[in-house]
């Protein structure tokens, strides 16, 4: 069961991976605020054709915790996604890919402060690590940037993107009995929803950008992988090993996104990219060791 945990979360981070990429990609030929109403439609409407049975069997249970699941949709998938797609407007998408591994330093922290899970020493150097190489690759390698905390506008709104996700998935805890079928299409629903006044902004301004060929090629991607079967495998891994333990898998969002970055975009890897990267990856040795660990001592 855990190995396979292990293979639903890898799959997970690969998906996301592909997502930085594609939101890079998508520059210039559709916006971010289009993009992310695009691809929650089109993911709705994909759950629609198979998932329609199961959500009025649940409609219930859906009723009674809808304004829960509208959260989820919102903070999960809208204002992520337009905060990334934002981002990386001004950024690489190598520096969008390894700043996601911050996501597990929420998760540690939020579980800690607010309910009280313990975190072993391991999992903290871990944790210290990740936050390390998430802070050189925001900084680009320099000391002197690092100190004086200047972050160009893309590292900044990436940084809020990493925050949504954070708290939707501490928040996800909480989420009802719900079949996954049922869970995935009210999000994406409510997703949908609540991108839309975003986009009517961004129409009003004069800023949208409609769709061309490689714009409807990027929402589809981005709609089947990071959106359908990336976010149902993570509600699965959280379910059978805990949030702490799947928020770590998150850290390999930078490994895959920097190598479909080098060699899809033809982003250049820096020194910094690669000690960066070092230091997510031994965060998660660290902190998955750590765990085992702990459980055993228990």
């Amino acid at each position: 069961m855990i190995l396979r945990a292990y293979l639903f979360l890898i799959i997970t981070s690969m998906s996301w991976g592909g997502n930085a990429v594609a939101g890079k990609l998508a520059v210039g030929h559709i916006s971010p605020m289009v993009l992310t109403s695009v691809r929650w439609g089109l993911a709705f409407l994909i759950l629609l054709t198979f998932a329609l049975p199961q959500v009025r069997r649940d409609i219930k249970l859906i009723r009674a915790n809808l304004p829960l699941l509208i959260g989820y949709g919102m903070f999960g998938f809208t204002f992520f996604n337009i905060f990334l797609y934002s981002a990386l407007q001004y950024t690489t998408a190598i520096n969008v890919a390894i700043e996601q591994a911050s996501i597990p330093m929420l998760i540690f922290l939020a579980n800690f402060l607010l309910f009280r899970i313990r975190v072993t020493p391991a999992q903290i150097i871990g944790f210290a690590l990740t936050l390390a190489g998430v802070a050189v690759t925001a900084s680009s390698g320099s000391l002197a940037r690092l100190i004086g905390l200047e972050l160009n506008q893309g590292d900044a709104l990436m940084l809020l993107a990493v925050l949504c996700y954070g708290g939707y998935t501490v928040a996800l805890r909480y989420k009802p009995q719900l079949h996954w079928q049922s869970m995935i299409t009210v999000m994406a629903g409510a997703a949908f929803l609540t991108s839309l006044p975003f986009s009517a902004f961004e129409l009003a301004k004069g800023t949208a950008i409609l769709p061309d060929t490689t714009g409807w090629l990027v929402a589809v991607f981005t709609a089947v992988f990071p959106s359908l079967m990336a976010q149902v495998l993570f509600i699965r891994g959280n379910e059978i090993i805990g949030s702490n333990r799947a928020g770590v898998f998150i850290n390999l969002v930078p490994i895959f996104g920097t190598l479909l970055s080098v060699m899809i975009l033809g982003e250049v890897l820096q020194l910094y990219h690669v000690v960066a990267l070092g230091l997510v990856l031994g965060g998660i040795w660290l902190s998955e060791r750590g765990k085992r660990h702990g459980a055993a001592a228990a």
